[in-house]
């Protein structure tokens, strides 16, 4: 086996298998030779686990990269294409990376969750003025910074806003 720790063990399940099979079958004319064969048959299974993992690994391997490929093929044509789910745009605005974590929490849960202010408060333990402050921040941040709702459309000289006058809804 090439491993001191790997005969140990193939040793140790032989013995396993004699404690276990003796009782019931009798101790065999030549224990030594009982033990060294059922080692060397417990060797020649793992050498053929190990060969089998080894080949089904590399299988996975090939047909991850392939999958991977074709995701990425699709992943770059549909940024071409542009975000067509309202839903999604609104998550991609809420959790824009312009605004802190809370924000983005509190705003998200709020627009895209439908909870209240109130039970947003109630789950992370604050005041409901305190997440009010948050989805006003947030909603001025985004509004200020001029982030848009929608992606650019081919042609559009300025990113369109979430309403004529540039605001967010209100929560």
């Amino acid at each position: 086996m090439g491993d001191i720790g790997v005969a140990e063990e193939l040793a140790q399940d032989a013995l396993v298998a004699a404690l276990e099979r003796w009782p019931e079958s009798g101790v065999p004319d030549n224990p030594g030779a009982w033990l060294m064969a059922t080692g060397k048959h417990r060797a020649v299974d793992l050498l053929r686990r190990r060969t089998l993992l080894k080949r089904k690994t590399e299988e996975l391997g090939r047909e991850t990269e392939a999958v991977r490929a074709a995701m990425a093929e699709d992943f770059d044509a549909a940024l071409d294409e542009g975000i067509e789910d309202d839903l999604l745009r609104l998550v991609f605005t809420a959790c824009h990376p312009i605004l802190p974590t809370e924000g983005r929490i509190a705003l998200t849960l709020r627009l895209l969750g439908g909870l209240t202010t109130a039970e947003i408060a109630r789950a992370f333990l604050v005041p409901e003025s305190t997440i009010a402050q948050r989805i006003v921040r947030a909603k001025r941040t985004l509004a200020s910074a001029r982030v848009p709702f929608e992606a650019l459309r081919p042609g559009t000289s300025r990113p369109p806003c979430l309403c004529p006058r540039g605001h967010l809804p209100s929560v």
